[in-house]
């Protein structure tokens, strides 16, 4: 669904022309995809309160593309516990992602909050040279996921489109039937709103280059999330990072009801820029090398 997908003026990864010109065998299906698979796992532990007030925490390790099979799993955790690991891997057995699953509202240390307590200072920075830990977004983004709202150039389709494809389907996605009397926005789909305005934060990124996703977190605070309910979206970025292909900028989506008051949930991403795919790495690189102390 998102072959058609654009930013800064060019093709996304999910482009099968685009992946193969960076390397890879094709477009990938969007990491958050995946995440349909496990809200019926985890509804199985810990039942509605999960929808609620749940977190999923997860490193994306492998890229699936259309036509592949995967599949979600969930450790039976000890009676009382708030937290499980969980994962998902194809159907030779390649893993497509590991993840914390746990329940608030005292949630233990999530899957990518110890990843993030071990990154390494990043080096010198290319293409996110004028990021800084801390930086805000530049404004309130006021968003809202109506069922045949067109969500924009970064996820052109509808949350009716999604749903007519999606991998575990609910009727607690689409109607009244929910145990709120509201249709929820799915799991998955959370991250399309953490998203879908992402560009009124104005973070000084350069470009053309392109991304993907490595890390991300959903956590539901005061839950579920609505189909039809506006909110806002508040950002920072957190940590910078890197890695022998990327560079890395984390930012926290605080999201909150339309008021601006309430909080109820929030997004962690890690959004892994491609050092290949920005034109001019190699020789601002140097530049930036060159005058470091």
């Amino acid at each position: 669904m998102l072959a058609d997908q654009a930013y800064g003026g060019h093709s996304s990864i999910h482009d099968d022309k685009m992946a193969e010109k960076l390397g890879f065998r094709a477009g990938p299906i969007e990491g958050p995809t995946h995440f349909s698979l496990f809200p019926p796992l985890l509804a199985q532990l810990w039942g509605q309160p999960w929808f609620e007030r749940g977190c999923f925490s997860a490193h994306y390790q492998n890229m699936v593309v259309e036509g592949e099979s995967v599949r979600g799993f969930a450790e039976i955790p000890k009676p009382g516990a708030t937290s499980t690991r969980v994962w998902a891997e194809k159907a030779d057995g390649t893993p497509v992602l590991e993840a914390s699953a746990s329940i608030g509202p005292s949630h233990p240390q999530t899957l990518l909050e110890e990843r993030m307590a071990g990154l390494r200072p990043a080096g010198a920075l290319v293409v996110l040279e004028k990021l800084k830990v801390g930086m805000t977004g530049a404004e309130d983004e006021r968003v809202r996921m109506d069922t045949e709202q067109h969500m924009g150039a970064l996820y052109p389709f509808s949350l009716k489109q999604k749903l007519e494809v999606i991998t575990e389907a609910s009727p607690w996605y689409s109607s009244s039937a929910s145990p709120w009397g509201r249709a929820i926005i799915p799991l998955e789909m959370t991250s399309v709103l953490a998203e879908y305005s992402n560009a009124k934060a104005r973070f000084p990124v350069k470009g053309p280059a392109v991304g993907l996703f490595a890390d991300q977190e959903i956590r539901v605070i005061d839950g579920p999330l609505f189909v039809g309910e506006d909110y806002v979206i508040r950002r920072e970025i957190v940590a910078l990072s890197e890695s022998k292909r990327t560079e890395s900028y984390w930012v926290r989506s605080r999201i909150f009801d339309g008021t601006g008051k309430r909080q109820v949930a929030e997004v962690l991403l890690n959004h892994a820029t491609l050092k290949h795919s920005y034109a001019d790495y190699e020789t601002e690189w140097a530049r930036l090398e060159a005058v470091r102390p």
